[in-house]
């Protein structure tokens, strides 16, 4: 795993984005410290401080949570939004949230190609009309996925190793399982493994414990704990049901909102503790991110992606596949 890196939005421009803003929200690291606040009933509420950021996420943020407007996309998937203020090019992010039971949908994932493995072809767009979400998954090295890769039962690519990766794995059942990389050997050939994908970094592991590095004091040689990007990520709640949260930029209106600013890795961690989730691991962002939520009477909530990625994952109603 590198380290990515990527010029800052010009401040003269940030400045004039948030001008542009109607209600601005307050300036989150006004003490010198990154921070994030969450718009609410008209008012901004600062809920996270890089200064004294929880080691464990061991329940939801109710500031956060309560911030989000629910709504029925199928049986068993529900999505929301909310509002966020942070520092520099994330000064003004929407967050897209989506949360599904396992018990009630059934997943899989998918993959494109134009001709050969080096032209990766998967959008979102790409999804079956019966499919009532759709989104890339895992992270990319040119056109392939990084790491382990198990389709409809079959492995596609040895696991990756790197100690901040997260292997996603859905058994014959249906049933979700989030293994760190030493556990990965154990059930690598096992029969009931139906389909994984491994990503990086991850962004809480046990119960909520947020890595060690996240909460370093500066970057590591792995990580830039720095950057900012659009930022897609997938967890468990502690009921079971799997959260994915999406990050787009959402000055004018959303005019921009397919600029890959946002979030800091950090930062991404303590929003997904907030939003409810023990485990997270980050997927690939920046312009591969893009999400398809599509309800029961047909409607359809698209956030499309700039790139055309290798692999895909998909839910369907448990009735339909």
């Amino acid at each position: 795993m590198t380290r990515s890196r990527r010029r800052a939005l010009p401040a003269a421009l940030v400045l004039w984005l948030a001008a542009a803003g109607s209600t601005a929200p307050p300036h989150a690291g006004a003490d010198g410290g990154a921070a994030l606040a969450v718009a609410r009933g008209g008012a901004w509420y600062t809920w996270w401080r890089a200064a004294n950021a929880p080691a464990r996420w061991a329940a939801p943020d109710p500031t956060v949570t309560r911030a989000v407007g629910w709504h029925r996309a199928a049986d068993g998937v529900e999505w929301g939004e909310l509002r966020l203020a942070g520092g520099g090019e994330a000064w003004r992010t929407r967050v897209i949230v989506v949360r599904f039971d396992p018990a009630r949908v059934r997943v899989r994932l998918d993959t494109a190609f134009h001709g050969s493995l080096a032209r990766a072809a998967w959008t979102i767009a790409r999804a079956p009309r019966d499919a009532v979400l759709a989104l890339n998954a895992g992270q990319f090295v040119g056109s392939l996925p990084w790491g382990w890769v198990v389709l409809d039962g079959r492995e596609l690519l040895p696991p990756g190793h790197g100690p901040l990766s997260t292997a996603v794995v859905i058994d014959t059942a249906g049933r979700f399982r989030w293994v760190q990389p030493g556990e990965i050997a154990a059930i690598r050939h096992r029969r009931d493994v139906a389909a994984a994908f491994q990503s990086y970094p991850t962004l809480l592991v046990g119960d909520g414990e947020v890595p060690p590095v996240l909460r370093a004091r500066s970057s590591s040689a792995d990580i830039d704990l720095a950057h900012r990007d659009a930022r897609l990520a997938i967890g468990e709640l502690r009921d079971g049901r799997v959260l994915i949260a999406l990050t787009r930029f959402d000055a004018l209106g959303g005019a921009l909102d397919v600029a890959p600013f946002g979030l800091t890795t950090p930062e991404m961690a303590a929003l997904m503790g907030a939003l409810g989730c023990r485990t997270a691991v980050m997927l690939d962002g920046g312009i591969s991110s893009q999400l398809a939520v599509r309800g029961e009477d047909g409607a359809e909530h698209v956030w499309p992606g700039l790139r055309r990625v290798p692999l895909g994952l998909v839910a369907f109603p448990r009735h339909l596949r």
